[in-house]
């Protein structure tokens, strides 16, 4: 683990390449798992704000989830997040024509009808936080259903850490993201050279 500030990161963040290939995936991150997305408590409210302008773009079967669950709900590990559609995959997801799963936040956000992109733990994927009071560890949460991803990365050339420039900089600031690139190519000359 490499400390940026208060923020422990994950050598493979540096070292694993990785860019998102729908194409491949079909959007499964939305789809499989146990639980609906992490969401931080003050997520909660934005959730609330974005929802009336987001919810054209949610199939029925999702509004049903979600006016029988509610907005957010809490999992069976405790921990707040997204509610599941028939608890399969989460019920803000819609789908394509091809099939491709996709976030309803999401899609508001790029049309300008939201402020609020969308859960930041999805916006972070591969990446996965945990927080304490003291500090927070960023680690790579590596998952079958993404090898489209670390061999597109590989093709591509990029690694986790600059392919999640975006969210990075939106959950801890330029300034942070920038000492993390300068982290990073001290890592990558020293490890890698």
């Amino acid at each position: 683990m490499l400390a940026i500030g208060e923020v422990l990161v994950s050598e493979e963040i540096i070292s694993k390449q990785f860019v998102c290939d729908l194409h491949a995936c079909k959007g499964a991150c939305c789809v499989h798992g146990d639980s609906g997305a992490p969401l931080y408590e003050h997520e909660k409210e934005l959730l609330a704000k974005a929802y009336p302008a987001t919810k054209k773009y949610i199939p029925a079967e999702g509004i049903a989830a979600i006016e029988a669950q509610g907005l957010s709900v809490i999992d069976s590990d405790g921990d707040l997040g997204t509610p599941l559609m028939d608890g399969k995959h989460c019920a803000y997801t819609y789908f394509e024509q091809d099939g491709t799963a996709k976030c309803a936040f999401e899609k508001a956000y790029k049309n300008g009808e939201t402020e609020w992109y969308k859960p930041i733990s999805c916006h972070l994927y591969p990446i996965r936080l945990i927080e304490n009071k003291r500090l927070i560890a960023a680690n790579y949460d590596k998952w079958s259903i993404c090898a489209a991803a670390c061999t597109n990365g590989e093709k591509l050339k990029v690694r986790v850490y600059q392919f999640l420039k975006e969210p990075l900089i939106r959950k801890f600031g330029e300034p942070w993201y920038n000492e993390l690139c300068e982290t990073a190519t001290a890592y990558i000359h020293a490890h890698e050279a």
